[in-house]
């Protein structure tokens, strides 16, 4: 029989460590006995993985179970709050960032705006809001590590974000700047991507291996799950949805393209068209709502002026809602998801944009592809990136199957 080689034997020693972690995550409490019944590992092999997990804090006995005959045996428990992630959320319009532990709970979290900054600027604004938030961290030898979400298109194995047009972020090392300056693990994923992960994992719609999620707010993005793999393509690009093309005749985007979906769903193309119904003379609540001011004119605003039915909102509601849904046919026809996932500062919290985009779905939509698919609001509301990140750091430092319980 051939010897296993040292770093073989270090491999097969960690994937039964994940093994043994993520039975006790998903069936605690549960008894060594028991583990080594369910993980097919023998109870030497157990003992030792989880004296190792319980001197790192990551799991602790309960206490005495029940017996089946002669001693009762000790139970184990996940311990989530001995260690804890930290999330940074990078988007077109803030920083936000959050301590969360190991079950993506967040503990607590602060936002910082981004007014106009690009570039290295954008990357200075946030590490000197990462400073000033791990200030404030208990013991960081807890930390089990720092995600970095960031729309655009990124290199997950280097942590390098290629590209972001709006905030101009051209091959941008964020994992080798952030662990050098901190000497924490880190992983930088595109936000989208981040998300569908925690969906998958955590929210509504983990019954589903083949899962899209679509944000529409500052841009639009999608993250798409194929049979449980993120689908990244060869860049790290996959899932731009904001810019497949919709109208040839459209303006010219910032990635170079013409007519892009984004110029036509996007935040700033709804303000546009707000503006300019105002400014043309047409009635409506947002008027009074942003009392004159349109520099006052938010997502949180429009969506309170689609609830009170107002007509210029209602419209625009339409239009967006049209392009999408005629954009999500083409994600139907393309990867047959079993469920849509809506969010975004436009999306989230907008039923009516929701159920007309289902309607406009069914309609267009391949019957065999369409009938009975779920598109539903984000899980997790405006913590969807935070949440996200955590899955992005649990997912590799835990190995864990998104499948599992």
């Amino acid at each position: 029989m051939k010897q296993m080689r040292k770093g073989d034997l270090k491999l097969v020693q960690e994937l039964n460590r994940s093994m043994i972690l993520n039975k006790i995550r998903g069936s605690g409490p549960i008894s060594r006995i028991s583990l080594a019944k369910e993980c097919s590992i023998s109870p030497s092999t157990v003992a030792s993985a989880v004296q190792e997990l319980i001197k790192e804090g990551y799991v602790s006995e309960l206490g005495a179970g029940k017996s089946s005959g002669g001693r009762k045996p000790i139970l184990l428990q996940f311990a989530p709050d001995n260690h804890f992630i930290i999330a940074v959320a990078i988007t077109n319009s803030s920083i936000e960032l959050a301590e969360l532990n190991l079950e993506a709970h967040i503990k607590r979290k602060c936002l910082k705006p981004v007014k106009g900054e690009t570039g290295e600027e954008v990357i200075q604004l946030m590490t000197e809001e990462l400073d000033l938030f791990m200030q404030d961290c208990r013991d960081l030898e807890r930390c089990a590590g720092i995600a970095v979400t960031v729309p655009g298109v990124v290199n997950v194995e280097k942590g390098i974000v290629y590209y972001n047009s709006k905030l101009r972020l051209d091959h941008v090392p964020l994992k080798e700047i952030i662990e050098r300056r901190y000497g924490l693990r880190t992983w930088i994923e595109n936000d989208a991507n981040a998300a569908v992960l925690a969906e998958r994992r955590f929210g509504n719609c983990g019954e589903y291996p083949d899962l899209i999620y679509i944000v529409v707010g500052d841009g639009v993005g999608a993250g798409i799950l194929v049979n449980d793999n993120v689908l990244r393509g060869s860049s790290g690009g996959a899932g731009e949805f904001g810019h497949t093309s919709v109208s040839r005749s459209g303006i010219r985007c910032e990635c170079g393209n013409v007519g892009c979906l984004e110029n036509a769903v996007s935040w700033s193309a709804v303000y546009s068209r707000i503006v300019a119904g105002i400014t043309s003379g047409r009635p409506t609540v947002l008027s009074e709502l942003c009392r004159g001011n349109f520099s006052e004119i938010r997502p949180s605003l429009y969506k309170e002026a689609i609830r009170l039915g107002d007509a210029l909102s209602m419209d625009i509601n339409e239009e967006v809602a049209e392009h999408l849904s005629a954009g999500i046919v083409n994600l139907l026809n393309l990867f047959n998801p079993g469920a849509i996932i809506m969010d975004g500062s436009l999306a989230y919290d907008n039923p009516v944009l929701l159920e007309r985009i289902r309607e406009h779905v069914q309609r267009r939509g391949m019957r065999i592809l369409k009938d009975g698919i779920p598109i539903k609001p984000s899980s997790f509301g405006t913590d969807g990136n935070l949440i996200g990140g955590a899955a992005v750091v649990l997912s590799q430092i835990f190995r864990f199957s998104l499948a599992e319980s």
